[in-house]
């Protein structure tokens, strides 16, 4: 139980640094911790396909490519948009909104609701890929043949076309 308490006050800690560091830069990296964290929680919860998914997809593809994107665009202080009150007014608001609905989500938390106490065996990747592979094999099978298909597509896009000039 320390672990998840430790764990816990890393990912809040990181996120508060990811939202009020000034450097861009720095801010992706937080962000990226901070989803290292997550997905030690998923662990804990045993969600392992959700950790599996949290560390290849968020940290892997999506905060590389924030990152190489902040890098390119090269952010200074000068190309940094001036905040009017207005939107400080409506980051307030958002900000008590989200308070609000994690207040209610608390108050549904009851260690005797049966929601919260779960089943052991959900999350785990041996009961989903039953699941997948026999519910849904076909949708899972259409949608490796869409993904492919898209692939091909954007590699031939991308290919750029050798012309050879004949003679004559």
């Amino acid at each position: 139980m320390t672990i998840f308490y430790f764990v816990a006050f890393l990912s809040i800690f990181f996120a508060l640094m990811t939202i009020f560091t000034k450097n861009p830069v720095h801010s992706v990296l937080y962000l990226v911790i901070t989803f290292a964290t997550f997905t030690v929680h998923y662990i804990l919860l045993n969600a392992q396909f959700l950790a599996a998914v949290n560390f290849i997809v968020y940290m892997g593809a999506i905060m590389v490519l924030f990152l190489f994107v902040l890098m390119l665009l090269n952010l200074n202080k000068d190309t940094e948009p001036m905040r009017t009150n207005l939107v400080k007014i409506m980051g307030v608001i958002a900000g008590m909104c989200l308070i609000v609905t994690f207040l209610g989500a608390f108050r549904l938390l009851e260690s005797n609701n049966e929601m919260v106490q779960g089943h052991e065996n959900i999350g785990l990747v041996k009961n989903l890929g039953k699941v997948l592979f026999r519910d849904f094999l076909l949708p899972f099978e259409i949608s490796s043949i869409l993904l492919l298909t898209a692939m091909v597509g954007a590699v031939l896009l991308a290919k750029k076309e050798t012309r050879v000039k004949q003679n004559g």
